[in-house]
């Protein structure tokens, strides 16, 4: 089965082929993106899917993927924001949280994939966590220095790779999405109607 990825990140393209890896998961790579003016991560995701669908072959499926951080102190930003709220995002947040204590923030993402024949499925997927004071590690993307996971001591960047693939928002929702695309492409075999019994 071919999924593509309407995006260009090869760190989310390479998260997503680790919980997917019966699917032939590929990137767009198409020159143009689209508006991601949604205001929420679900809206941007589907904007991207849908976007996607109109460029890439009929038969394939076309998964769209928005994702950030979202902290408490700060009332939830920089959410939808998160990959263009500041050339360094990760100092920007610890210039707004500097002597705060409440560090409590939250990885969310979501996913959107559209089937040949325009069906919808989506996953989300929320890793809870708290703001570090000074970055730390080397492995992740992002924020990942800085986001230290619930019930941890260690930043994702310092757990690394391996830990975030398993754990992370996003290997959340790619699992919830694996699942439901297992249910949909075996009723879609049985000649049954996806999501039917």
């Amino acid at each position: 089965m071919r999924l593509v990825l309407a995006s260009r990140n090869e760190n989310k393209l390479r998260e997503l082929r680790r919980v997917l890896p019966e699917w032939g998961i590929e990137l767009l790579g198409a020159r143009d993106e689209p508006v991601e003016d949604g205001a929420t991560f679900l809206d941007n995701a589907r904007i991207k899917a849908r976007h996607g669908q109109v460029q890439a072959a009929r038969d394939v499926w076309i998964a769209g993927e928005d994702s950030g951080i979202e902290v408490t102190a700060i009332g939830g930003r920089p959410g939808v924001e998160s990959a263009r709220w500041a050339e360094d995002g990760v100092a920007r947040l610890l210039t707004e949280l500097d002597g705060v204590a409440d560090r409590r923030a939250r990885y969310v993402c979501e996913l959107v994939v559209l089937a040949p024949n325009g069906s919808e499925l989506h996953a989300r997927g929320v890793l809870e966590g708290e703001i570090a004071v000074g970055p730390r590690g080397t492995e992740g993307f992002g924020y990942d220095p800085i986001f230290i996971p619930g019930g941890m001591a260690l930043t994702v960047a310092e757990l690394g790779n391996g830990w975030k693939a398993e754990h992370s928002h996003r290997a959340q929702a790619a699992r919830a999405l694996a699942d439901m695309l297992a249910e949909t492409v075996v009723a879609s075999d049985d000649g049954r109607e996806p999501g039917a019994g």
